[in-house]
């Protein structure tokens, strides 16, 4: 049943924010707006053309003969037929038995116990499995290669012409549940990623958790980068890049050209992702699977930190060179609230790896050891300086990994 919804989501998701954006850009056109116009022509059709390309070569569409299939491509609505062949599919499901093609293995963990699992696994389940990937890579780049530059547009185009639109209004509510959503989705497939041997389950807290989290993270970040926009208009974006030489034999399963373009189409979106909030999935392209499974806490705690300190220098400036406008606005309670609503987002972070993450049993750490390390590090330091000679301590000198 969560399957259908999330299937049913991803595509109301998408249909929604294309046609509230093209009636946006009618309007726009009314109103004699191009530039307005333009942006948000671009930032509807530039993802939905690259999921069209993603369903068609990464899932090979195009290998099959089936004509409707593809001439719905080509008018944008690949995701709606793949949305109904999956529920047929999911009201065909378990009315017949069919022959299994394999058998999946997992782990299950209850209670600090790990039980092994063994089922077979149809080829009409194999099938579903593979729409489900499809949407996941579909929902996430709608969300951070359309929905979050629509969303800073369509803010920035509110702050700049003074007043608000409600058709506006409603397309910055979708694309903000759509960035939301694709973030959620990146954080379940990197748990699925990392504990591919375990059955996982979440529970609905752990759900909330993520949602308000990711929520506040985003919405905090997007807006820092609207009000600075609005104050120093020549601002540079900051890219994540990280070098390195290919993996051998990646391209077994696509051609050499294929590759290419699925790595660059996977590195622009890993940028795009960094931009606005943590990755979940940490990039590697010396790796065979181009993703690193670790899961780490320096870098996730070297992150935010300075992210909270990016958002700050930027909500500083706005502060000191902010136009007239905001005369009518409490500058320093918005400031105050953006930084606390920051701060928010980072400790529901921390609520979720501490009590809701689906493997937390499995850590090496978590986040209270790690913060019980900070502490003992500061304490040791503290007495070694009264003491005047060096304290070492088993704790300070740990390397919080897993």
């Amino acid at each position: 049943m969560l399957c259908r919804l999330r299937v049913v989501l991803s595509t109301m998701l998408y249909c929604a924010e294309f046609i509230t954006a093209a009636v946006m850009c009618s309007t726009y056109q009314k109103s004699d707006d191009r530039i307005w116009m333009g942006c948000t022509i671009t930032f509807m059709l530039f993802p939905a053309v690259l999921i069209q390309l993603a369903l068609t070569f990464i899932h090979r569409d195009l290998g099959r003969d089936r004509p409707l299939v593809l001439f719905l491509h080509l008018l944008l609505l690949g995701p709606v037929i793949r949305c109904l062949e999956a529920l047929v599919m999911y009201f065909k499901a378990g009315k017949k038995e069919e022959p299994y093609v394999t058998i999946s293995r997992r782990i299950r963990l209850k209670k600090g116990q790990q039980t092994p699992m063994e089922w077979e696994i149809g080829q009409l389940e194999r099938n579903l499995a593979a729409h489900r990937d499809a949407f996941k890579r579909a929902t996430v780049i709608q969300a951070f290669l359309g929905s979050t530059p629509q969303l800073t547009l369509q803010l920035y185009a509110t702050i700049q012409e003074k007043y608000i639109l409600p058709l506006r209004l409603a397309l910055m509510i979708i694309t903000l549940i759509s960035i939301t959503y694709g973030a959620l989705v990146c954080n379940i497939l990197a748990i699925q990623i990392r504990y591919d041997d375990y059955k996982l389950r979440l529970r609905p807290a752990a759900y909330i958790c993520m949602i308000v989290w990711r929520g506040l993270e985003i919405a905090t970040r997007i807006t820092a980068l609207v009000l600075f926009s609005t104050a120093l208009t020549h601002w540079i974006i900051l890219f994540w890049a990280r070098k390195g030489s290919l993996a051998e034999n990646v391209e077994k399963n696509l051609s050499k050209l294929g590759t290419t373009v699925v790595l660059c189409m996977f590195t622009l979106l890993y940028a795009c992702i960094n931009i606005f909030c943590w990755s979940a999935v940490q990039l590697d392209l010396t790796h065979r699977e181009l993703i690193e499974k670790r899961q780490r806490w320096d870098r996730l705690a070297l992150y935010y930190i300075g992210r909270f300190l990016e958002n700050f220098l930027l909500i500083t400036l706005w502060y000191f060179f902010k136009s007239d406008f905001y005369e009518y606005v409490c500058a320093p309670l918005l400031v105050v609230q953006l930084l606390v609503c920051y701060g928010l987002a980072v400790l529901f972070m921390l609520l979720f790896y501490q009590f809701f993450h689906p493997c937390k049993r499995l850590f090496k750490y978590n986040v209270h050891d790690c913060l019980h390390c900070v502490c003992c590090r500061k304490r040791d330091s503290s007495l070694g300086s009264r003491r005047g000679k060096p304290s070492y301590s088993n704790a300070a000198t740990m390397v919080c990994t897993q």
